[in-house]
């Protein structure tokens, strides 16, 4: 295995987070939400898309080389399409509360796992790991729309 392998590996995996052998990808929601108040919300908007549009790209390139390396589509270890589709929940948001992440969490997890049309349809749109990131991308926007409807509604 190269460096560039095991590289990818460590990305798509956010770490040691697709490591872990059941729920990695509700765990990988979880750490992206822990992480957001420091490393996502502080940004100003520009840059958050910026930093979604960076992740989007990493996270397909990663995600197709660990895909041929597990000879698996979508295999579970890669969880950085979590981080991408949880920040997207949050992306309107200057300063989300402790119950808006809370429901942001839940948002994105419900959507990603029913994955509405469409959701699940989209995963065949692009090519390899792309279409590993997509579906979080859209499921990620569901989640944003009805958190904006929550926030307005408190």
């Amino acid at each position: 295995m190269t460096t560039g392998d095991r590289l990818s590996l460590l990305v798509s995996g956010l770490g040691p987070i697709g490591k872990i052998p059941h729920a990695a990808g509700t765990w990988g929601s979880a750490v992206a939400v822990l992480a957001a108040p420091a490393l996502f919300v502080p940004l100003p908007g520009f840059w958050r898309v910026v930093v979604l549009a960076a992740l989007f790209y990493v996270g397909g390139v990663t995600a197709t080389r660990t895909e041929k390396l597990l000879d698996k589509k979508d295999p579970g270890h890669v969880v950085i399409d979590e981080l991408i589709g949880q920040w997207l929940t949050f992306l309107p948001f200057a300063a989300p509360t402790t119950f808006e992440l809370a429901a942001g969490f839940v948002f994105f997890r419900a959507f990603d796992i029913l994955k509405p049309p469409p959701v699940r349809a989209s995963e065949h749109w692009l090519p390899g790991g792309y279409g590993v990131m997509i579906d979080d991308v859209l499921a990620g926007i569901y989640a944003c729309l009805c958190l904006a409807v929550l926030h307005w509604l408190r």
